[in-house]
């Protein structure tokens, strides 16, 4: 055993929630997940998933995809700089383009490697990048890696955001980056102010849809769209894994940046391309979000419900604005054992701690589909009432 091994052997934070039959992690789902899945033998009800638009198991995105499968093979072994282009990956950035009202747009293997690879390489050394504490671990990654400077503002504050802005030099690139939707408290950045503060301090923003496209919006364009500031976000990211039912990501700008990023970005030119049919999979999502403005309207119908009984029940729900709806426990053991007293009543919620949150801030987090049903929200909502006042978390 050497030194590393020496330091990581004491790593035991897991195996003490292990002994206390709580750790919540890695649990194995044993067929297709959709609102209803089957774990250890046992039908659950899934509030857990980010599917927000419930296509995950949409036939024509299954179709979609195997045939791709079938066409061009199960990978294609290289980067999109040298032999990992396929038409498909082509047409899917055109859609995506029009679909978020951007000029161009590129496709990458996953959405972390999207705000990792892009937030690290489009500023220098004398910009200055600056995000809101809450930004998703992909942009806080991305940040480190940059060489520029780099600031932080309080959690939708935009007077610290104004006074973060005021200590950047006039002249350099300040880089706005922000959430659109904050994944684990569920509310919104505040946009119109944001793009307020980029046109006095010539700033240029960014905004990560990974939570907003497919939910904000007409036909689910996303948060950009939902303010009506698409042309005043210079770049929009989004993901594939969430309400387009694959895997990948994607950044979308004007010609001239996008022209940039292409040759620049480590993450894009250092990965292999996306599959073929997880590829496949997200374009026909995005064609049936074009077709299907129903699909949003259903999902906002079970997020109000979910809300309205959320609040009448008593529970601290936070500002959420969306169908993310975060439970505050406000105590990281009383966090696991609520998430598997309800897990074993039937119903799979996410629980969330530090690092995903501070430690003050411990939460579950229901998150809601489109396929939901009245029925199957009663039966969340009904099963954390007794789970709270079994833990006294609740009146």
């Amino acid at each position: 055993m050497g030194l590393l091994q020496d330091r990581l052997k004491n790593y035991r934070e897991p195996q003490k929630f292990m002994k206390m039959g709580i750790y919540p992690y890695f649990r194995a789902i044993e067929g297709k997940v959709g609102t209803e899945v089957t774990m250890e033998g046992h039908d659950i009800l899934m509030f857990g998933s980010n599917a927000y638009t419930g296509l995950i198991n949409d036939p024509r995105v299954i179709d979609a995809a195997a045939k791709a499968l079938y066409k061009y093979g199960s990978g294609c072994a290289g980067s999109r700089f040298l032999n990992g282009t396929l038409d498909l990956h082509i047409e899917l950035e055109k859609e995506l383009s029009a679909f978020v009202g951007k000029e161009e747009s590129l496709c990458f293997s996953t959405g972390f490697n999207v705000n990792s690879g892009v937030v690290a390489s489009i500023t220098g050394r004398e910009d200055y990048i600056i995000c809101d504490e809450r930004d998703h671990a992909s942009i806080v990654d991305g940040r480190r890696l940059s060489f520029s400077r780099q600031l932080k503002y309080k959690h939708n504050d935009m007077e610290d955001l104004e006074k973060q802005l005021q200590k950047c030099n006039p002249d350099a690139i300040k880089l706005i980056v922000v959430d659109g939707v904050f994944s684990m408290e569920g509310d919104l950045a505040p946009l119109p102010e944001i793009v307020r503060l980029k046109h006095k301090y010539n700033a240029s923003i960014m905004v990560d849809e990974a939570h907003g496209i497919g939910v904000f919006g007409r036909n689910g364009r996303g948060v950009c769209d939902h303010f009506g500031l698409t042309d005043e976000v210079d770049l929009i990211m989004g993901t594939f894994s969430k309400s387009l039912a694959s895997i990948g990501g994607f950044i979308a700008s004007d010609k001239d940046t996008i022209n940039w990023l292409r040759h620049n970005t480590r993450t894009y030119i250092f990965s292999a391309s996306n599959t073929p049919a997880a590829t496949a999979a997200a374009l026909e999502a995005v064609r049936i979000l074009e077709k299907e403005p129903e699909r949003i309207e259903k999902l906002w119908e079970v997020t109000r419900y979910a809300l309205k009984r959320f609040r009448e029940a008593g529970f601290e729900i936070g500002d959420t604005e969306s169908p993310i709806i975060p439970l505050y426990v406000r105590d990281a053991v009383k966090t696991f054992q609520a998430t598997k007293m309800a897990f074993d009543k039937g119903v799979f919620i996410n629980p969330v701690v530090p690092p995903a949150c501070a430690p003050q801030d411990t939460l579950l987090r229901f998150a809601l589909m489109a396929t939901h049903t009245k029925e199957q929200v009663d039966k969340g909502v009904d099963t954390l009432i007794e789970v709270f006042k079994e833990l006294d978390l609740l009146k």
